[in-house]
């Protein structure tokens, strides 16, 4: 495990997209899981900025987004889809054939999942799976309790979970209750994570994904077990690390 602290959003912007940006580099049909929400909204900015410097090509490259919520048309403003269109799909040199999300108004989510994990494997699984951490320890939509061995399924999600969305949403009775979402065991697999964590609210939880046991009950310490796991701070997030467990960087 790595750690990289900065010191503030911005740079953790620019250093998670410089990331992200050389693996790009190296391997032009890098295999990308991607994030949404607050956190990665600044690294989309910077990768796009690089493709339009014309520094990254994205035309290789295959991109499977982390979740989708259910239940929501394709086009709604909040889904997902409508996100990384706004924010990278639409933004760069990216195949529409190469762009991948769950189905969020599927006839039958259970078979939806199966699809979308084959998706994974035929194309031989995730290079580098870019992830953002919940309050309540989840990653992707695996919320507490989700066992390690879940593969693509469909999640139920908590309370805490909506009332952080409902602000977007108008409310909380208008925030989807499920989602689709990739597995614990389907972003273990992929070969390389870059964990991001910004903000003091983050500092306690990250502690415990990092250096509590690992156990169900905090999703993210499942990345304990992971053989190349990069975690991307920022001073306030990281600032309840303790100890020497961790390899830190600085930027």
């Amino acid at each position: 495990m790595k750690l990289i602290v900065v010191d503030d959003y911005e740079r953790l912007s620019r250093e998670a997209a410089r990331l992200v940006a050389r693996r790009l580099l190296e391997r032009p049909d890098l295999i990308l899981a991607l994030p949404t929400g607050d956190t990665p909204l600044g690294m989309y900015r910077e990768l796009v900025r690089l493709f339009r410097e014309g520094l990254l090509d994205f035309s290789s490259a295959i991109c499977f987004n982390l979740d989708e919520y259910l239940g929501i048309p394709p086009d709604h403003p909040e889904s997902f889809a409508s996100y990384m269109r706004r924010h990278l799909w639409g933004q760069v040199d990216l195949r529409p054939e190469n762009a991948h999300i769950p189905h969020s108004l599927p006839r039958d989510p259970e078979a939806e999942c199966r699809r979308y994990e084959e998706l994974i494997r035929r194309v031989g699984g995730i290079d580098l799976a870019v992830l953002g951490i919940g309050e309540n320890g989840h990653i992707a939509f695996n919320e507490p309790g989700t066992p390690f061995e879940s593969l693509t399924h469909v999640a139920e999600l908590s309370e805490d979970t909506r009332k952080a969305e409902a602000d977007r949403f108008g409310g909380l009775e208008r925030v989807p209750q499920r989602a689709i979402t990739m597995g614990i065991r389907t972003i273990m697999s992929a070969r390389q994570i870059l964990l991001l964590v910004s903000g003091e609210e983050k500092a306690k939880v990250l502690a415990r994904a990092l250096q509590g046991p690992v156990t169900p009950e905090v999703p993210a310490s499942a990345l304990q077990l992971h053989p190349n796991l990069t975690v991307l701070a920022d001073a306030a997030a990281a600032s309840r690390l303790t100890g020497s467990r961790i390899s830190r960087g600085a930027r």
